[in-house]
């Protein structure tokens, strides 16, 4: 499955779906941030992020990271990309539902997502669900909260 595929839900239509999911506010910030993520690209994903009160990301060991200020944020995402890059490994996200709002100067969305992580040893599909708020700065919208809690993982 990839960002262009959907499962097939009630609707029944995976194009469909996907191509709603894709008109919702966010989706392509949503995608640049995951896609920063994958490319371990700290420079984009620093531009996208503007955390005024930290985030709560999923630690190496599967619980949760709790991350309260930049310099925190900062030292979690070069160090986290020099784990994968030591590993050799690569990581991807496939977007499996989404949701958001605008109200104003601000937003949320709620994205269903797998983060897949391969190494030289092993392949593991992690279940994802994560909300983030956004907010308007400048013009410009920026995630300000990032909220992940893993629902499974799966050997593949």
């Amino acid at each position: 499955m990839s960002l262009l595929t959907a499962p097939t839900g009630p609707v029944g239509n995976p194009l469909r779906s996907t191509i709603e999911m894709q008109e919702k506010p966010f989706f392509a910030l949503t995608t640049q941030l995951l896609d920063s993520v994958r490319d371990h690209d700290f420079g984009r994903l620093s531009a996208l992020c503007d955390d005024d009160f930290g985030i709560v990301d999923i630690g190496t060991t599967g619980g949760s990271v709790i991350i309260r200020d930049r310099a925190g944020w900062e030292q979690w995402f070069t160090g986290l990309f020099a784990q994968l890059d030591a590993l050799h490994a690569r990581t991807w996200s496939e977007i499996t539902g989404y949701e958001a709002v605008i109200a104003g100067e601000m937003g949320y969305s709620v994205v269903d997502f797998d983060q897949i992580l391969a190494t030289e040893d092993e392949k593991l599909r992690f279940g994802v669900i994560a909300t983030i708020i956004w907010k308007r700065v400048d013009g410009t919208w920026k995630e300000s909260r990032y909220h992940s809690s893993l629902v499974g993982v799966e050997k593949i």
